[in-house]
C-alpha cells in the first residue's frame, strides 16, 4: 500500500521543544547559519542542528525533507534578506544597480552560506519576487524581452558569481587572508620593470585595488551595456 502523503502544515511540530522553543522554518534557518559561521558547510548537520534548537534531529524533517532541502531555504534567507526594505523607484538603472548591490552584500555577509548556496535555485518565494523585479524593471525600461533576458542572465550570474567568490575568499582563516593580500605587496610590487614592465607600473594600484572587490565596477560595466544597448534600440536605425 502506498504511503499517505501527510500535508505540510500536518508536519509541522506545535509543541514546545525542551527549552520551550517553538520551530518554525525561520528558526531552523537562522540556527543553520550560525552553524555555518561557527563550523563551515562542514559542520552542518541535522545532529548539530538539533543540538542547537535543543530538539531531536528527526524533527527537523518536519519542515525539511532533508538538508539539501534546508540548504535551498538559507539561500532563499539570503535572497530576503537583501530585498527586505527595497522598492523600486522607477529609474532603471538606479534599481538593477541597488538590487545587484544588495545581493551580493547579502552574500559576502554570510560567507560560509554562500559557498554552499550561491549556485543553486531555489524556486522559492524570494528567489522568484528578486528575479520578477529585475524582469519587470529591465520590461518596464522598454527592453525587448530577448535583451532583458540576455541582460538578466548576464545581472544575476555576475553579482552571484562574484559572491560566491569574494565569499570564499572571506571564508579563509584570517591568517591566509593576510597571507594572500600581503603577496600585492611582497611580491607584485617588487618586481622590477626590466622583467615585468606592465605589472611594476601597475604595482601601486594593484596593491589597493585587488583587496577591494572588483564586483561594483563589474556592475557598473554591465549597466554602462545595457544603457548603450537601450540607446541604440530608442534612436532606431541610423
Amino acid at each position: 500500500m502506498a504511503k499517505q502523503v501527510v500535508p505540510e502544515e500536518k508536519r509541522r511540530r506545535r509543541r514546545p521543544t525542551r527549552s520551550g522553543t517553538v520551530l518554525s522554518e525561520t528558526l531552523i534557518v537562522e540556527a543553520a547559519l550560525r552553524l555555518l559561521r561557527e563550523h563551515g558547510s562542514a559542520g552542518l548537520s541535522a545532529r548539530r542542528l538539533g543540538l542547537a534548537l535543543d530538539c531531536d534531529p528527526s524533527t527537523l524533517y518536519r519542515y525539511f525533507r532533508g538538508m539539501d532541502e534546508l540548504t535551498l531555504a538559507i539561500g532563499d534567507a539570503l535572497i530576503g534578506e537583501a530585498l527586505r526594505g527595497w522598492r523600486p523607484t522607477g529609474e532603471w538603472r538606479a534599481d538593477l544597480h541597488a538590487v545587484g548591490l544588495r545581493i551580493h552584500a547579502a552574500y559576502v555577509a554570510h560567507p560560509q552560506a554562500a559557498q554552499l548556496t550561491a549556485s543553486r535555485v531555489t524556486g522559492r518565494a524570494n528567489e522568484l519576487a528578486a528575479d520578477e523585479a529585475v524582469l519587470d524593471v529591465l520590461r518596464t525600461a522598454g527592453f525587448p524581452l530577448p535583451d532583458t533576458v540576455r541582460i538578466y542572465h548576464a545581472f544575476i550570474d555576475q553579482t552571484l558569481a562574484f559572491a560566491a567568490l569574494d565569499a570564499a575568499a572571506l571564508a579563509l582563516p584570517r591568517a591566509v587572508q593576510r597571507a594572500d593580500d600581503a603577496i600585492w605587496h611582497s611580491t607584485y610590487a617588487r618586481l622590477p620593470a626590466e622583467t615585468h614592465p606592465r605589472i611594476a607600473e601597475a604595482a601601486p594600484l594593484l596593491s589597493t585595488r585587488m583587496l577591494t572587490s572588483a564586483y561594483p565596477t563589474a556592475l557598473e560595466m554591465l549597466l554602462d551595456s545595457a544603457q548603450a544597448r537601450l540607446a541604440a534600440l530608442t534612436a532606431g536605425p541610423a
